[in-house]
């Protein structure tokens, strides 16, 4: 029955009765309601950390570097998190509720087997997050070591797959790093959190008052006009460069609006979920994205040349104890978000294809084997890539995810489910062999209107004789895909209940 704090116990017998099925195992199963420990300042510290990173740092430059001047550009980010933050608290609210992972509650609405679908879209997701994120660590290494060995940064150029020998050395061992946390288990992350909130925004910090004190000023970069400005060389351009950055900044964290059960479902009550993430992501994002914008225009008067990367702009400090500082703050930061937001997610989504066969740290090493396989250091080469290619296309695939757990849970279930029966495969949750087809058709209707325009900008197609309408919609993948998934699981779901 309910609790005072809004939370659903789980009776023993029911716990007794899902341990014994296929659909089981320790990481899948519900949280009690006496083991959820998280609070408000447990959720914001969570954002807190796995915001204030490099990718976040440097996530402005793509904006600034499309035409967008500095507050321009923070404020794209700030009203792309504070939309994320509408379908992450609403799809949090099942995860405190029930004490279910996201795997679990996306078998309310695709299907006990049908689950598999958005756990996998979602997990490939993270995974080539994962290397992202891992190959940022390795460069962290990579650049601070050819300070005090010069000799590799003089290593031949790039091999056949992009990277030179001593770049992949260190991304292998920063990826070994990672997979050693995870053979540690869930709870190593937990320090690796509380150390990392406070020491990447100190550093942040510590950049800023550089910046300013030796540039005498934030530099060119926080005066230098908007492209979009009359007068100016894309003037009169700004909306149709705004809506696909805002796409972009909602897909940044699209991943985390679907899986943010994995956390939520360790909330003590529904007011610590919701205020915590409000307090923790919005603001740090804006605000780490402005230190980055700041810090970078002043290395313009500095050092005579724009340095966006925090990494490079540390490695112009020749004290060797800063180095080594730096160098160590950078990896931990950077390994404690990506085993936060890369790695908890996957493993569980993983485990949802074989529950009794793959644990969480069978389904990290996927997760890290995957992750090296997708070859990251493509995906965030070209700044612009970064944003209309990688943070669109697969919030084109997120975006309708969301639109169907959404629709389900708040119209269709008015918030109430049975937790054996997602542990069974006969329960309610069973539909056509375990599929719901009206979810399937709903993700992929909500996907389908993005294609053309994913295909045409990855260059698999020319789009010269397709309407320009049906390929602009690919810029506003997350929104479309949401917004048609909605409605049409809605329609669906009346006409087929039980399909």
């Amino acid at each position: 029955m309910p609790t005072d704090s809004g939370l659903r116990q789980n009776a023993p017998d029911v716990e007794a009765d899902i341990a014994t099925s296929h659909l089981y195992n320790e990481d899948l199963a519900p949280v009690p309601a006496s083991k959820r420990k998280w609070g408000m300042l447990s959720f914001a510290a969570l954002w807190i950390s796995m915001s204030a990173c490099i990718p976040t740092y440097m996530l402005a430059s793509s904006l600034i570097g499309g035409g967008m001047n500095w507050w321009e550009a923070v404020l794209t980010i700030f009203l792309g998190n504070l939309i994320v933050l509408v379908p992450m608290v609403l799809n949090a609210h099942a995860g405190t509720k029930y004490g279910i992972p996201f795997p679990v509650f996306c078998r309310a609405s695709f299907g006990t087997a049908g689950a598999n679908v958005p756990a996998v879209l979602r997990a490939l997701v993270a995974c080539g997050w994962f290397g992202i994120q891992t190959y940022i660590g390795g460069e962290a290494i990579y650049k601070i070591l050819a300070v005090f060995w010069p000799g590799i940064a003089s290593t031949a150029g790039s091999g056949a797959f992009g990277i030179t020998a001593p770049e992949f050395a260190c991304f292998m061992l920063f990826w070994g790093v990672n997979m050693l946390v995870i053979y540690k288990g869930i709870e190593s992350i937990r320090l690796l959190l509380n150390i990392k909130a406070p020491l990447l925004i100190a550093l942040g910090l510590v950049l800023l008052w550089w910046a300013w004190q030796n540039a005498g000023g934030f530099g060119p970069i926080l005066s230098q006009p908007s492209a979009f400005d009359p007068g100016q060389p894309k003037a009169g351009q700004f909306w149709g460069f705004f809506f696909p950055a805002l796409t972009g900044m909602v897909g940044f964290w699209a991943t985390l609006s679907l899986n943010i059960p994995d956390f939520s479902r360790y909330a003590r009550t529904q007011r610590d979920q919701v205020v915590g993430q409000a307090l923790g992501l919005p603001l740090t994002m804006a605000l780490y994205s402005f230190i980055g914008v700041a810090v970078t225009s002043a290395t313009t008067i500095i050092y005579g040349q724009t340095i966006w990367d925090p990494v490079d702009v540390l490695t112009r400090f020749k004290n060797p104890t800063v180095l080594v500082v730096a160098m160590v703050a950078l990896c931990i930061a950077t390994l404690a978000t990506n085993i936060a937001a890369n790695v908890v997610s996957p493993a569980n989504d993983f485990a949802q294809l074989a529950p009794r066969k793959i644990t969480f740290r069978v389904g990290g090493l996927i997760t890290g084997l995957i992750g090296i396989a997708m070859m990251p250091w493509k995906l965030v080469a070209d700044p612009s890539g970064y944003i209309f290619t990688w943070l669109i296309a697969y919030s084109a695939l997120l975006g309708p995810i969301g639109g169907v757990m959404i629709a389900d849970y708040y119209v269709i279930r008015r918030q109430e489910l049975n937790v054996a029966a997602l542990y069974s495969s006969s329960g309610g949750y069973g539909y056509s062999n375990g599929i719901s087809w009206v979810a399937i058709a709903a993700l992929a209707a909500g996907a389908m209107p993005s294609l053309p325009g994913f295909l045409v900008t990855i260059k698999a197609i020319d789009g010269d004789g397709l309407p320009t309408l049906l390929l602009d919609l690919y810029h506003y993948a997350w929104f479309v895909g949401f917004g048609l998934a909605f409605a049409m699981y809605l329609v669906l779901r009346k006409l087929a209940p039980n399909s």
